[in-house]
């Protein structure tokens, strides 16, 4: 994927420049600004068609908060232009998918190749009932190409090595290498929320992982005492 950034440090736009024919899957309301691009809105099925892309789909956006719909853009001439935007205020990071796959924490996804494929993958029960990394099911990449994660603030790239864990506050988590292991629990055994911390994922073997600097849910527990009430 060849593209720029481009709107600052602080609310970048990733304009992707394309030719005749080249594909590119964006997550849907993402599309700020397109020259001879054709933009389509399909299901979110995998590519399956019919009643079970339909099911599919439905069943991606319940178990995972993810649309029922994604757009495809299509470039209709060459020096075509996409430019996409992601609805926090953040960064955006390339992923090469490929050598190595990716799991998406919910939210995560922006753009990607056509080339790069994504499915739902079912969690063991005890990582479900915490669901803070799309709950009984997290997205996991396949294919080759380039993939566009963004992110609530910054974006930083940690590194995994065996014997070494590394334990990142859940809200925090962004994307993972799908080879390592990983288990979310509380942050302090039984009373890890009055410490303030909630739940944790906990990696460990080989890989990266990449964390978001802000904290989406504390963000809105923040505002929420400057909300008005009912009768106010």
């Amino acid at each position: 994927m060849n593209f720029e950034l481009t709107g600052g440090t602080a609310y970048p736009m990733a304009v992707i420049q394309m030719n005749r024919g080249d594909v590119i899957n964006i997550e849907r309301g993402a599309m700020a600004y397109s020259r001879n691009v054709e933009i389509k809105g399909r299901m979110n099925s995998n590519n399956r068609s019919g009643l079970g892309g339909l099911m599919s789909a439905i069943g991606r956006s319940i178990t995972s908060g993810e649309s029922m719909f994604i757009t495809q853009a299509t470039a209709t001439d060459n020096q075509a232009e996409l430019a996409v935007a992601p609805s926090n205020i953040g960064k955006i990071q390339k992923l090469s998918i490929g050598v190595e796959q990716y799991r998406l924490n919910t939210g995560a996804y922006l753009a990607s190749d056509a080339s790069v494929r994504y499915n739902m993958v079912r969690q063991d029960i005890g990582k479900a009932i915490f669901a803070g990394t799309g709950g009984l099911f997290v997205m996991e990449t396949s294919g080759n190409g380039d993939l566009l994660i963004s992110s609530f603030g910054d974006i930083v790239e940690l590194t995994v090595e065996p014997g070494q864990p590394l334990t990142v506050d859940n809200e925090h988590v962004l994307a993972w290498s799908a080879d390592l292991d990983y288990h979310i629990r509380i942050a302090s055994g039984m009373f890890g929320f009055t410490s303030g911390e909630g739940i944790v994922n906990e990696f460990n073997g080989r890989g990266t992982v990449y964390v978001q600097t802000r904290n989406v849910r504390n963000l809105a527990e923040s505002l929420q005492s400057y909300l008005p009430t009912g009768g106010k």
